[in-house]
C-alpha cells in the first residue's frame, strides 16, 4: 500500500498543479501588460535568457545552489550533513537521513532569488534601500529565470536519481510544478502586492480542481452504470 500512496497523491494533485500553474501564469501575464511596472523583472529574466542561449549556463553556480539547498533543507528537518561536494557538472550531499521535501527542495526553491530577497530585506533594516529596489527586482528576475530554465534543463536532459528517491517521476514532477507555482506566486506577490491577488488565485484553483474531479467522477459513475445495465 505504501508503494502506491505517493502515485495516488500525484494523480489527485494533477488538476491542482495544472490549474494552479495556469492561475500564476495568468497573473504574471496581467503584470506584463503594464510593462513599466515589470520592466526590471523582465530585463533581468531577458538578460539571463540571452546569456544562457548564447551558451554560458553557469553550471558550477547551479550545482552549488542545488547542493546547498539540499543541505539547508536537510538541516531544517533536523538531519545531519556530513559532507558536500560541488563540481562543474555534478555534486552531492551526504546526510544521515532524507525525505521527499529535502530531495525535491532544489527543484522548488530558487536559491539565488531567495538570497537576493534576503539581502534586500536585511539591507532595508540597516538603511533605506528604496532607491535600489529596481536593481534587486532585476536580480530576482535574473535568478528566477535561472532557476526555472536550469530546473527544466536538468529534468529534461538527464535522468535524476532525486526523482526516484522522492517517490517516483510522476509524484516528483507534479509536486515540482505545484510547488514552483506557489513559490512564483509568493515572489510576484512580494514584488507586485497590488497586482497579485493570492486569495482569488487560490479560490479559482480550488473551484477548477473541484469541477475537474466532478467531471471525472461523473464519467466513471456513468461508465459503471452503463456496464451493469
Amino acid at each position: 500500500m505504501k508503494n502506491f500512496l505517493k502515485p495516488m497523491i500525484a494523480v489527485l494533485l494533477i488538476p491542482t498543479a495544472f490549474f494552479g500553474a495556469a492561475e500564476v501564469l495568468a497573473s504574471f501575464w496581467n503584470i506584463l501588460k503594464n510593462f513599466q511596472t515589470a520592466v526590471e523583472l523582465l530585463a533581468g529574466a531577458a538578460l539571463y535568457a540571452v546569456i544562457h542561449f548564447c551558451g554560458y549556463h553557469f553550471d558550477r553556480m547551479y550545482v552549488f545552489g542545488h547542493e546547498t539547498t539540499h543541505a539547508v533543507a536537510g538541516m531544517l528537518f533536523g538531519f545531519r550533513v556530513h559532507s558536500m561536494q560541488v563540481g562543474k557538472d555534478s555534486g552531492y550531499v551526504k546526510m544521515n537521513d532524507t525525505n521527499a521535501a529535502v530531495v525535491l527542495a532544489p527543484y522548488i526553491v530558487p536559491f539565488y532569488a531567495v538570497l537576493t530577497g534576503l539581502l534586500y530585506a536585511t539591507a532595508g533594516i540597516i538603511t533605506d534601500v528604496t532607491a535600489y529596489r529596481p536593481l534587486f527586482v532585476f536580480g530576482v528576475g535574473f535568478f528566477m529565470a535561472f532557476h526555472l530554465v536550469q530546473t527544466c534543463k536538468t529534468l529534461w536532459e538527464t535522468e535524476q536519481p532525486d526523482l526516484k528517491l522522492a517517490g517516483g517521476s510522476v509524484f516528483s514532477v507534479v509536486i515540482i510544478i505545484l510547488a514552483n507555482a506557489v513559490v512564483l506566486a509568493l515572489v510576484l506577490k512580494c514584488l507586485f502586492p497590488n497586482e497579485v491577488l493570492l486569495g482569488q488565485m487560490l479560490r479559482a484553483t480550488a473551484v477548477s480542481t473541484y469541477n475537474a474531479w466532478k467531471i471525472v467522477i461523473n464519467y466513471i459513475v456513468e461508465q459503471i452504470i452503463s456496464a451493469r445495465a
